[in-house]
């Protein structure tokens, strides 16, 4: 008589639903009665701790993305966005495309790893007049949006446009704006060489936190060393206040300050994906599911949740996992045995971990790091942010690409090259073009996405 087949079907490519599979594949290699599907919207991982310095071009895009397919031998891989998922009768629909047709996929095992998306809070014309730093087309985007700032404002000479474009606004004093505006100030500054007609005094960085300190994550020593470097590097912090709305070139704050500015990015909040909300599942405040410190969704057998989609008990300090790319490693490996200790009939885990450290990128050789309870700054510490890192990067390749990027940075000024999206630039002085039929398979963020993939 033919054995069940027992079908595991994780959504989301990061760190937790990448590292779920991995550790599938090392614990059922034998068992061949168990199918393992990945679904994502990309065909690639993304090392996120390094997307801050593809917008300066301190690193190549497609150097810190990893391919889905190269890294799981044994999961079906499938680039696809999820339509609508059926708990009750366990089948989700997903589609490669919106003009593709939909797939029916039955599950018996289900992860909801699918990260977080962006959370503007309802502020008015942030969603439609920012960007943002959470994705590999997000990062590339960026660095190309601020080489064309750089070169209107080169050939503009009224001084309230000069001024615009020279702006930049960041909203966020976690990691990602932190990190993504100590880049850019280095890169902006350091291009100003290629742009005789640009004075320092004309360009300005601005970062807007909403809290007392900048890295609230880390010690209140290293959040001030991180203030003192970003000042004296030529950014303005501005601590206690809030983006209210944003216009095309105009962000408000708390404050009653409008600054005037045709570049804003929005890195100040995130939330779970958006598929969620089509689920009847228990909740907690930010949206997040919640789940027993198993990982698993309380009545809902066979269903698990793992980091930023869930709310996981913190056995240590009593409150929740905070949504790391170390959290989600190790609840990604625990979340694996615990499903493979369900398939087999045996007890579960429950997850404990304790942080073993931060690490915050300053810019030009110089960071924060906390690590096992030591704390360092200066070079040291970028030292040791770039050492890690690149240890922790998957792929001797990948690896041995950001290495050299990070060694031409240190000898060469940084790229300022503008490649414009290949759709647009294939027409540039074209004639006689028939009216365009819309794509079969359009990409998602179509245009950075092929910025990105040039580079």
């Amino acid at each position: 008589m033919a054995t069940e087949t027992n079908r595991i079907v994780i959504l989301g490519g990061g760190f937790a639903g990448t590292t779920v599979a991995l550790r599938l594949e090392q614990l059922l290699r034998h068992d061949t009665n168990v199918e393992i599907t990945l679904l994502d919207s990309e065909n690639f991982f993304t090392f996120t701790p390094l997307l801050p310095e593809v917008p300066s071009g301190s690193i190549q895009p497609k150097h810190i993305v990893f391919p889905l397919r190269a890294l799981l031998k044994r999961t079906a891989v499938r680039q696809a966005e999820v339509k609508a998922i059926d708990l009750d009768r366990r089948t989700l629909v997903a589609a490669h495309c919106q003009a593709c047709g939909n797939d029916t996929l039955p599950f018996d095992q289900l992860v909801l790893a699918m990260g977080s998306v962006p959370n503007y809070f309802g502020l008015p014309g942030v969603a439609q007049h920012s960007l943002s730093i959470k994705s590999l087309a997000d990062a590339a985007a960026l660095h190309a949006h601020v080489i064309d700032k750089l070169e209107h404002a080169d050939l503009q000479d009224d001084p309230a446009v000069r001024r615009e474009l020279l702006t930049f606004v960041i909203a966020g004093g976690g990691f990602a704006g932190v990190e993504t505006i100590a880049e850019l100030n280095d890169f902006v500054r350091g291009a100003r060489r290629f742009y005789p007609r640009i004075s320092p005094d004309e360009v300005r960085m601005v970062l807007v936190h909403s809290g007392p300190r900048i890295l609230p994550e880390v010690s209140e020593s290293l959040s001030a060393y991180a203030l003192k470097i970003l000042r004296k590097r030529g950014v303005e912090v501005l601590l206690e206040t809030r983006v209210q709305s944003c216009t095309s070139d105009r962000v408000r704050l708390s404050s009653g300050e409008e600054i005037a500015s045709r570049s804003f990015v929005w890195a100040a909040g995130t939330a779970p994906s958006p598929i969620l909300d089509q689920l009847d599942l228990p909740r907690v405040r930010g949206g997040r599911v919640a789940v027993d410190p198993t990982m698993a969704v309380k009545d809902r057998p066979g269903l698990w949740a793992v980091g930023d989609s869930a709310a996981i008990a913190d056995v240590v300090t009593g409150g929740l996992c905070p949504p790391t790319a170390q959290f989600a490693l190790r609840q990604g490996r625990q979340l694996a045995e615990n499903i493979a200790a369900t398939l087999r009939g045996e007890p579960l885990r429950l997850f404990r971990f304790k942080t073993l450290g931060l690490l915050a990128g300053l810019g030009r050789r110089c960071a924060v790091a906390e690590i096992l309870g030591m704390r360092f700054s200066g070079f040291f510490a970028w030292w040791l942010w770039r050492t890690i890192y690149l240890m922790k990067l998957p792929g001797f390749e990948r690896k041995l690409r950001v290495a050299l990027d990070w060694t031409l940075d240190l000898c060469f000024p940084r790229d300022i090259v503008y490649l414009r999206p290949l759709h647009m630039s294939q027409r540039i002085g074209a004639v006689g073009a028939a009216p365009e039929e819309p794509r079969a398979c359009p990409l998602p963020h179509a245009a950075a996405v092929e910025l990105a993939a040039q580079n």
